[in-house]
This record gives structure tokens, C-alpha cells and sequence, in this order.
């Protein structure tokens, strides 16, 4: 859901709420259909396939390019991602509470959007991974293909977990939103300082709620007009700001110069990152939203947004399905970085999400919203809805510590439908219940 910037602080009724929809900010959309085809590209490029005397081989084409770290500074779209995920929380926050809503409907609806699509994902895994290791798969190149399978679950992970701190950040939001950020980006650093003192990555874990929060709230300043009323010059200052403070930060030996070395966990750049990256979109604002009045772009974004969330949880799957066919069938691999390799990489772009839109479409049913509450009902107590919660959150989370296996895909296959389960009962309201 994106909607027109400037959202009044709160929406007092449903008609009020259905005015704020109904103006919605094509920009949000094309901004989010744009981070998920760029990540579906940057692995595409990341994965070369050779096939040669000594058999098949693996390599990474993009990461060996002299520029590549320097592209991570624009190219790493998740602080962006959480950035217009905020913008779509706090617009579906005053939405659940101008129709009478409240914080256990907001998660409940959140996270069934977000874990329905991944429990056909789950199940397929499950799946192969048990056919392959029946088959007598080797060990090590088993691991080595699920390692990169999974490799885009950490988002749901995190992601779910953000959703489910909404309702009380936005509370913080209203009350004090500088103190807020202020306060989230020193908790960001304190974790990084911890880690670093102690060499335990383990500890960077916690970091998931500071850097991916403080993302989420710049979202909320988007979604109340705060980066609209700003001029082009003070934002362009800022970002540049923003950008000059990662040079020295990441040139100490802490942190990494490379922007995808310091997402799991997610480390502070990250969150500097994302103060540039929101102010850079405000800045090109008017002419994406020239752009989105057309009906190329309109459709191509209603298209491939439609189905994002599909499309990112089962590109890389399909990508390594689409190579494991093309090798079965004899097609020929140019070598991985030659000039060869990078002109089919923009039609390996197009038919990957060809492959996953078809994907999406065989299994929208996965994919629906929850239904909203009709009069007299209300979601399950917060005990329930934090058992739920385990059980959605709690296999991408493995995933992302643990990586991809058996075991862990076969945890999310059992445990994710049961939490999306619980997710969708309703019970009936205290008022209704004491009638």
C-alpha cells in the first residue's frame, strides 16, 4: 500500500482512511518493483556457471570487477526496501485504526502477508533437499547449492520482525520521532562496538532491531511529508553528507567497504545508508512520478509489484533450476565474465522473471490478504499471536544462522503453515463475549 506524501498524523474515521488510499504515490511502487528486480540482477550477475574438463565450477563474475565494492554504495537497495517499507507500515497503521483496528490486527495482517507465499517455498525445499540427499548428492556441493537457495530468507526474518515492532514505534514515532532515530542509530553503534570487542558476530544479531528500525522510521517521516517540505538543495546535502561520513567509517578497519558484507547482521553503514538513499529519492521524486504517469511504467510496475514478494523468495531457486535444465539439455555457457556472459546476463534478467511471474501466478493463492475483521470478531490474544509469530519468523531466522538444509526447510514446511494457521482465527470480542 503506498499513498501521496504529506499523511495527516492520524485518520479519524474509515472514510477518512479510504481518502488517504485511494491517493496513492505510484512512486512508492515503483520504487519497491525497482529494489526487488535490482536484487534479482545482482545475482543473476553474482552466479557464473563454467562447464569445463574438471567438471562444472561456480564463480562470482560481479564481485571480481574493480568496481564492485564501490557499486555496493548504490547498488545495496535493502536500507531503501525498509525505508519504503516504513512508508507502507505507517499507512497501513493509521489505516487499521481509523476503521477501529488495532495492534494485534496490524501484526496479524502483516505477517500473514508476508510468511503465506514462503510456506509453498518451504515445502519445495524440503522436498528437494530430501530427494537430493536420498540420491546421494555430495555432501558439499548440496550445502554449497542450498547455502545460496537460502541466502534471501534473512529478509523475512527481518522483515517480520520490524512488522511486528510497528504499532509501538509508531507510538515512539508521534511522541518523539528525533529522539526515536537518535536513539536507535546510538543502539546501532553500541551493538557494532560490542561486536567488535568481543569478535562475537552472534552479537550483531541484535542489531536486526536497531539498523532495520531506524530504516523503518525514516519511512514514517516519509509517510508524514517530512523529506517532501524539504528543499532539493538541504536533502542533496544531507545524502552527501551521509555518503562522506561512510568514507571514513568504513576506511578504519571496522566495517567493511563492501555494503553487502555489512548486511548480515546488519551493521551501522548500513543505517547512514539509508538516511542517503531516502533523501536521494525525494530529490528525483517529480520526475519518477512524471514517469509513473505512463502507462509503460504503470504496467510494468503493476506487473512484476504484484507479485514481489513471490518473485524475490523464489528467483534464486528458479535461477539454479533454470541453469541445472540449461546444462541437462546441453546449452552452451559462455565463460562467467566475458564479454559473451555480461550481454546474456540481460536476457537471463528477463527470462528468470518470466519463469517466477508464471511461478507467482500458479500459486497466488498463497498469496491473498487476510481478510479484514468483521463486526464482533477480533484476532487471537497476544499469547497466541507470539506463538505464531515463532513459528513464521522463527525458520527464516534459522536460515539466516544456520543456513539452508534439510532440517531447517523441513522446520519451516511443519512450522510456517501453523503459524499463518493461528494467524487467521478470530475470536470474539471482549463486548461480544460478555453478551
Amino acid at each position: 500500500m503506498s499513498m501521496q506524501q504529506g499523511l495527516p498524523q492520524q485518520a479519524h474515521s474509515a472514510q477518512d482512511a479510504r481518502g488517504i488510499i485511494a491517493q496513492r504515490d505510484l512512486v512508492v511502487d515503483l520504487i519497491r518493483t525497482a529494489c526487488v528486480v535490482l536484487v534479482v540482477f545482482v545475482h543473476v550477475t553474482m552466479v557464473g556457471v563454467a562447464v569445463g574438463a574438471g567438471g562444472i565450477a561456480v564463480t562470482s563474475p560481479l564481485q571480481e570487477l574493480p568496481w564492485y565494492v564501490a557499486a555496493t554504495w548504490i547498488g545495496q537497495v535493502m536500507p531503501l526496501f525498509f525505508v519504503v517499507g516504513g512508508f507502507a507500515s505507517a499507512v497501513g497503521w493509521r489505516s487499521t485504526v481509523a476503521r477501529g483496528g488495532g495492534a494485534r490486527d496490524f501484526v496479524a495482517t502483516r505477517l500473514v502477508r508476508l510468511f503465506r507465499p514462503a510456506i509453498p517455498l518451504f515445502a519445495v525445499l524440503a522436498l528437494g533437499l530430501g530427494v537430493a540427499t536420498l540420491l546421494g548428492t555430495p555432501p558439499g556441493l548440496l550445502a554449497e547449492v542450498a547455502f545460496g537457495i537460502g541466502s534471501p530468507l534473512w529478509f523475512l526474518a527481518a522483515y517480520g520482525i520490524t512488522q511486528c515492532c510497528v504499532p509501538v514505534m509508531m507510538r515512539l514515532h508521534e511522541r518523539a520521532p528525533w529522539r526515536t532515530l537518535g536513539a536507535l542509530l546510538v543502539l546501532a553503534a553500541a551493538v557494532d562496538g560490542v561486536r567488535f570487542a568481543t569478535g562475537s558476530a552472534e552479537v550483531g544479531l541484535l542489531n536486526l532491531g536497531p539498523v532495520w528500525l531506524f530504516a523503518q522510521q525514516l519511512g514514517f517521516l516519509w509517510a508524514d511529508g517530512w523529506f517532501a517540505r524539504r528543499s532539493r538543495v538541504l536533502l542533496v546535502a544531507v545524502a552527501a553528507a551521509g555518503y562522506g561520513v561512510l568514507v571514513p567509517l568504513t576506511s578504519i578497519g571496522l566495517w567493511a567497504p563492501d555494503m553487502l558484507q555489512d548486511l548480515n547482521p546488519p551493521m551501522l553503514p548500513l543505517a547512514v545508508l539509508a538516511i542517503a538513499q531516502a533523501c536521494l529519492v525525494q530529490v528525483v521524486h517529480a520526475p519518477l512520478t512524471r514517469l509513473m504517469r505512463t502507462r509503460a511504467a504503470q504496467g510494468a510496475v503493476f506487473l512484476l509489484g504484484r507479485d514481489g514478494m513471490t518473485i524475490y523468495l523464489w528467483h534464486l531457486p528458479l535461477f539454479i533450476a533454470l541453469n541445472g535444465v540449461a546444462l541437462l539439455v546441453g546449452v552452451p555457457f559462455p565463460a562467467p565474465g566475458s564479454p559473451t556472459w555480461w550481454a546474456t546476463r540481460g536476457v537471463a534478467l528477463v527470462v528468470l522473471l518470466a519463469v517466477a511471474l508464471g511461478t507467482a501466478r500458479a500459486l497466488r493463492r498463497f498469496d491473498r490478504p487476510l481478510p479484514r475483521l468483521v463486526p464482533g470478531t477480533d484476532r487471537p490474544a497476544w499469547p497466541v499471536l507470539a506463538v505464531a509469530a515463532l513459528c513464521t519468523i522463527g525458520p527464516a531466522f534459522a536460515v539466516m544462522q544456520l543456513h539452508l538444509s534439510f532440517g531447517v526447510a523441513l522446520l519451516g514446511a511443519l512450522a510456517v503453515p501453523v503459524g499463518v494457521r493461528l494467524l487467521t482465527r478470530t475470536v470474539p470480542t471482549r463486548s461480544a463475549a460478555r453478551i
